[in-house]
């Protein structure tokens, strides 16, 4: 959702960039996880700061970021706590061979086509790889819903490498699916972000 001030957004989102939730797209961003102004800081503050390094070429094929030489970007080792319908940000990833997910999914050392329902967590709500398998309930602001497999990491404690594939860090509240999750949910994959909830369900 486009927006100009906080109070354009619809609880608990901020404005960032001009998007509700943050810049359209993007998976990394210096801001994270937005409250309102005034709003409960949910306990996950930023650890730390990655030096980009340029000169790379990077996969841009669903609207990713590419590093910047010598730019800051903001590390996060945790993410916003777990509660029965999680706020999070969906961005658009392939989890195919040269797709823009880089290497293989670390769950299970493997690609995924584009048709099955998978994705990937921020650093603090992959867990250590505890959520490895697992469904996650997604809620669009449609009201559409469907469930996710968790095949992944989308790393908020590195990036701007090959294993990354070029790309920062990601921020802190990220669920970070593939195109056939977006389809179920009834969104279009080209605006690259879309607002949901999420909840884990085993």
């Amino acid at each position: 959702t486009k927006c100009k001030t906080d109070s354009d957004c619809s609880d608990p989102w901020g404005c960032e960039d001009g998007i509700c939730g943050g810049k359209k797209g993007s998976k990394s961003g210096h801001s994270a996880w937005k409250p309102k102004s005034g709003g409960d800081i949910l306990s996950c503050r930023q650890s730390g700061v990655l030096i980009g390094k340029g000169g790379h070429k990077c996969n841009q094929d669903n609207g990713a970021d590419c590093c910047v030489e010598g730019k800051e970007y903001p590390k996060y080792t945790c993410s916003p706590p777990i509660s029965s319908s999680t706020p999070a940000i969906l961005t658009l990833n392939d989890f195919q061979s040269g797709g823009d997910g880089g290497a293989e999914s670390s769950c299970d050392n493997k690609f995924h086509s584009n048709s099955e329902s998978v994705c990937a967590l921020s650093t603090g709500w992959f867990n250590r790889r505890k959520r490895c398998g697992i469904k996650v309930k997604i809620t669009a602001s449609n009201g559409r819903i469907t469930n996710a497999k968790v095949v992944d990491e989308c790393d908020s404690t590195a990036g701007c490498d090959s294993t990354h594939a070029h790309q920062p860090p990601c921020r802190n509240n990220i669920i970070d699916c593939s195109k056939a999750v977006w389809e179920a949910l009834g969104l279009n994959s080209a605006d690259g972000q879309a607002n949901v909830h999420i909840n884990f369900t085993n």
